[in-house]
């Protein structure tokens, strides 16, 4: 029997929190495509924060959530790696968190910690850190204010109103060798969804990692958020969201995949309520070029402003 010479396509996804793994990686997982998912590493908040400052280790927060998106085991064993202390002194700790630590300290080699676990989830695709040097995201705001750390770009103490103007790292961090190997090797990358500021630009900020990007030959393209985000995104249309990124990319990107239907207002209110950071919907410019910008129904058939992961494979997929 004649075998098929079509070759599978490797696609290389960044991103952080919860859009990126829940919706890209949830879709993708199910097509004939080879990922390698580069993760952000420098969460200051929550459980992931609290172990990062105590242990003096990476991040475990981020890729922890890419990890579980593309594992395939049982339901039980997904249930205690996503299970949540809620008393005594592990009270907001994350099983999961705490086992790639333990991993971590007791190994000293985070490849290894990458390779058990991508064992015990039985994994078929590759999860990267962006980086595993030690540093801080920074933003500076419109009034000249500096803020550090992600939690706090992420959950504004300060004025959130003020637009944020630039975001660093401080000290530089260098990207993980591997991650930019799988940069070069890639047919097609994926930036996002996330939050653009305190997700998205610390991975794009890591030394050596926009360098890889417009060097690969792979076509680079940004899945645009469905809703802006108080403090890092106000008043933020297709065209913001897609500028920042290609400003810290250091060029345009190949294509914009953006939601073109409008959601109805019970589940902007709903969804407003349950994240009441969450502003608006992403307005889509006007004078949007094709076939740079793709606009496309994005949305779950329940009509709640989630990326719908099937649709959003299919559009990512459609790029040639």
């Amino acid at each position: 029997m004649r075998q098929s010479t079509k070759k599978i396509r490797h696609i290389v996804c960044l991103g952080g929190g919860n859009a990126m793994p829940k919706t890209v990686l949830a879709g993708l997982k199910e097509k004939p495509v080879r990922l390698s998912v580069i993760c952000s590493m420098l969460d200051s908040g929550g459980s992931s924060g609290r172990l990062r400052k105590e242990y003096k280790i990476n991040s475990p927060g981020d890729i922890r959530r890419s990890l579980l998106a593309l594992s395939n085991t049982t339901s039980e064993l997904k249930n205690l790696f996503n299970y949540r202390f809620t008393s005594g002194s592990l009270k907001g700790h994350n099983f999961a968190n705490l086992l790639i630590t333990a991993f971590e300290l007791s190994s000293n080699n985070y490849e290894r910690v990458l390779r058990e676990i991508k064992k015990i989830l039985n994994i078929k695709h590759r999860v990267l850190p962006a980086t595993l040097d030690k540093g801080d995201l920074y933003a500076v705001l419109e009034n000249g204010k500096v803020i550090k750390g992600e939690t706090d770009i992420d959950i504004p103490k300060h004025n959130g109103s003020l637009r944020i103007k630039k975001v660093y790292l401080k000290p530089d961090v260098f990207a993980y060798p591997e991650s930019v190997r799988a940069i070069k090797s890639a047919d097609l990358i994926i930036i996002g969804p996330g939050d653009l500021f305190s997700s998205l630009a610390q991975i794009l900020l890591t030394k050596g990692m926009a360098e890889a990007i417009r060097k690969s030959k792979a076509k680079t393209v940004y899945i645009c958020n469905l809703m802006q985000k108080h403090g890092e995104t106000d008043n933020f249309s297709v065209k913001s969201f897609a500028a920042e990124i290609e400003k810290l990319l250091g060029k345009e990107l190949d294509y914009v995949i953006y939601n073109s239907k409008k959601p109805n207002r019970k589940m902007i209110s709903f969804c407003k309520k349950n994240n009441p950071e969450l502003l608006r919907p992403v307005a889509a410019d006007g004078d949007l070029q094709k076939p740079k910008f793709i606009g496309k129904d994005l949305l779950r058939s329940d009509g709640s402003l989630v990326h719908d992961p099937k649709k959003l494979a299919n559009a990512i997929l459609s790029i040639k």
